[in-house]
């Protein structure tokens, strides 16, 4: 068994922050796996958008991030992302949404939870394969 540490992200062999993951590494990944990463992604997304966007003291940010990253606000969001999925895409929702998690929303319903871990494996897929415009589109889209 391996030992893993925040430093074993830096070792060789592991690939460096920010290095693009092979597609078919990626997919072969679990669906709540991809779902962790997804949630780093699109909080990185928001906060530094929140950051780019106005001079604001931490605890307003954080408030303001909350707001979007949260089960309700991926939920909400899948409503515009999801029409721009392609077929891989939907794939790998399908996967996150019906994947057993170990934990459960204190906020949000059964229904939204599955739904934003389902958006947030895409959202993961997407980071570990490089696709960052990808990302910005999909968070940005807008229901029609």
């Amino acid at each position: 068994m391996i030992e893993i540490s925040a430093r074993v992200c830096y070792n060789g062999g592991m690939g460096l922050f920010g290095e693009s993951m092979p597609p078919e590494k990626a997919r072969a990944l679990g669906a709540v796996a991809l779902a962790f990463v997804g949630d780093a992604a699109e909080s990185l997304f928001v906060r530094e958008g929140l950051v780019r966007a106005a001079d604001r003291r931490p605890g307003e940010l954080q408030k303001l991030a909350c707001t979007e990253v949260s089960a309700k606000g991926q939920a909400k969001r899948l409503a515009a992302a999801e029409k721009l999925f392609t077929e891989e895409e939907r794939e790998i929702f399908l996967r996150g949404r019906n994947a057993k998690k170990a934990t459960k929303s204190k906020h949000a319903t059964v229904a939204e939870y599955n739904l934003s871990t389902g958006f947030e494996a895409v959202l993961g897929y997407l980071y570990l394969t490089g696709q960052y415009a990808r990302i910005a589109e999909l968070l940005t889209a807008e229901e029609i």
